[in-house]
């Protein structure tokens, strides 16, 4: 159970990110004036405002395994999407970055204006075939300009717990521009459920995996470890953090 105090310190941290997209939106789109890099910089410090809130206030820390497994150039990279809070802190945690995302976000005011100048790959969740292919051609495009490229495998937020399937594009992109493919697990949704206000303190496991042997160039079977890793690592960090 969680006090009153937990409940107060979530609320604040939830209204300060709501409160803080449209000034820092405005402040990376600024920085852009001196160049993507700097607009990228104005993004990492908003996100590690975040998480020094997160830290300060609800006593939410995280911490990091695996990061000798990423590869010296750019990767494609399938994170596991159960929070918010992975889309913050893999700004942090990864190289410069862009990011596979839902069209509609560029259609938020001034957010998706900040959006823009990271050069998302913005698919229409329903395009079937056609989004696979874009995310191939745009995403081979990011790799080549230096970019990592940054995908949630099941294609929106999945509470802890629970699963559904991965979908084929990043390990298809990672074959075909013959780019690492690294998958990462945390335990996020745990301590910031999905479509909750409440963030539990404690400390999120981020795990990072080995780059994932491309040689069959079936990105079916490819997927299905990647799934199988993510899901096995998940299972392990519920047993080490116990029942509640």
């Amino acid at each position: 159970m969680s006090g009153p105090r937990q409940w107060l310190a979530s609320i604040a941290c939830t209204l300060f990110l709501f409160l803080s997209v449209p000034v820092y939106a405005v402040a990376v789109g600024l920085a852009a004036l001196r160049g993507r890099a700097a607009a990228y910089r104005a993004a990492q410090a908003w996100a590690a405002s975040v998480l020094w809130l997160l830290r300060t206030l609800c006593r939410l820390d995280h911490r990091v395994t695996g990061l000798e497994h990423l590869p010296d150039g750019p990767s494609v990279v399938l994170v596991k999407h159960s929070s918010t809070w992975e889309t913050l802190a893999q700004i942090l945690l990864l190289p410069r970055q862009t990011w596979v995302l839902k069209r509609e976000l560029l259609w938020a005011p001034v957010l998706g204006w900040a959006l823009m100048l990271f050069k998302p790959i913005a698919i229409d969740r329903q395009g079937g075939r056609a989004a696979v292919e874009q995310v191939i051609a745009q995403g081979r495009e990011r790799l080549r300009e230096g970019l990592w490229v940054v995908i949630f495998p099941e294609g929106t937020r999945v509470p802890a717990g629970q699963t559904r399937r991965f979908g084929l594009s990043g390990a298809l992109l990672a074959i075909e521009a013959g780019y690492p493919l690294i998958p990462i697990a945390h335990d996020a949704g745990y301590y910031w459920p999905r479509r909750g206000w409440l963030k539990r303190a404690g400390t999120i496991d981020v795990v990072i995996g080995s780059p994932l042997d491309l040689s069959s160039g079936d990105a079916r079977e490819v997927t299905a470890r990647a799934q199988a890793w993510i899901e096995e690592t998940l299972a392990t960090l519920d047993r080490k953090r116990g029942p509640g």
